[in-house]
């Protein structure tokens, strides 16, 4: 069987819609109020600096993921039961992407349409494309960057040109509003959504020119770090500190208000195919992180065959890990500050701090 690869331009286009993802869907960073925005930026060093982690431990290692290299670095009776965790995290976290379009979609349009249904027909096409392969997957990325960024772009400019945008909204910053923005900046928003690019030591391995990996996933973390900025500060402008706050959804929100010469109107159904787009590239990277994962845990060389029951396991997880929607964001907010910045963060780093121990004292066979 050929070998899959991913292009730099494929990795770059799968890096900025995985954290765009969730990230453009729900407000992020409420403890710093109208300083949102500064603090995306702020944690934005920090996610470029886990990414080189990430990258530099794909090269001590290559043709490794994530699960074969820690055991490699801390031995096989430790590290196979450490890589056995990540297991259910990449499922639930991506069981919490699915519902949390789900949700999306029935507050917007869908209301009379079980949950089950809507995360059945998405769920379903994250296990086709995964069917289909890698490479395949990272091809329609690269495609449906393009798509984004043009609906992004008319969306923006709808809301520029309805004379909905507030600067005195994002301003005046104080220094206690920096202090609230870097608080809010570490770990929160340096986990969700920087942190989670831990996805990507599965998908590394495929990279087809890894003298070029640490500045394409840089490029695109910095590039996915500015649009996430600029997309919570037009977010704030528009709604302001208290309403962005209070609303589940802040992007829907703000472009229902779009009102240009009582001709543009209802852009929303923009907003929904951006964000479904979004949720269905990090959706689909998390079921391949977990699939990649239970592969090389339990020797399966086929690992199409593991795709289905990983989709099953997050489609039910979907629904059945919280009731209703205020309970799911409330379970999420523990399991980010919890159990999230452990996987996400320590771990990795960890492992590069044990491996670069070892090697300068000889101590791998």
């Amino acid at each position: 069987m050929r070998k899959e690869v991913v292009g730099p331009s494929q990795l770059l286009a799968m890096i900025i819609l995985f954290e765009l993802g969730t990230a453009v869907l729900v407000p992020i960073g409420l403890e710093s109020g109208h300083a949102v925005w500064l603090s995306v930026l702020f944690a934005l060093p920090g996610g470029v600096l886990l990414y080189l982690v990430f990258a530099h431990l794909y090269l001590q290692f290559p043709g490794q993921i994530i699960s074969g290299y820690t055991r490699t670095i801390l031995g096989p009776w430790l590290g196979w039961p450490v890589s056995l965790l990540f297991l259910p995290v990449l499922l639930y976290n991506g069981s919490r992407n699915l519902r949390e379009a789900g949700d999306l979609l029935i507050t917007a349009s869908y209301d009379k349409t079980p949950i089950l249904i809507i995360n059945s027909i998405m769920i379903i096409a994250v296990m086709y494309i995964l069917n289909k392969g890698i490479e395949v997957f990272a091809r329609t990325a690269e495609i449906f960057l393009w798509i984004v960024i043009i609906m992004g772009c008319i969306c923006i400019l709808a809301v520029i040109a309805a004379g909905l945008v507030e600067y005195k909204n994002l301003f005046p910053l104080h220094m206690s509003d920096y202090v609230e923005a870097l608080d809010s900046a570490y770990p929160s928003i340096w986990i969700f959504p920087f942190g989670e690019l831990v996805c990507f030591t599965t998908i590394l391995p495929q990279f087809s020119r890894s003298r070029k990996v640490k500045k394409t996933g840089m490029v695109a973390v910095i590039i996915s770090g500015c649009l996430l900025s600029f997309t919570h500060a037009i977010e704030m402008a528009v709604l302001g500190e208290n309403l962005y706050s209070r609303t589940t959804f802040p992007m829907f929100t703000t472009i229902t208000l779009v009102n240009v010469a009582n001709f543009v109107q209802r852009l929303d159904a923009l907003v929904m195919l951006t964000l479904i787009i979004g949720v269905f590239f990090k959706l689909t990277v998390y079921c391949y992180a977990a699939v990649a994962v239970a592969s090389d845990l339990f020797k399966v060389t086929d690992t199409r065959r593991l795709v289905i029951p990983a989709g099953v396991v997050m489609l039910f997880s979907s629904f059945v890990s919280a009731q209703n929607y205020s309970e799911h964001m409330n379970d999420g907010k523990a399991f980010l500050e919890t159990i999230l910045p452990v996987f996400c963060a320590v771990i990795p780093i960890l492992l590069l701090l044990i491996h670069l121990v070892r090697r300068r004292f000889g101590l791998y066979r």
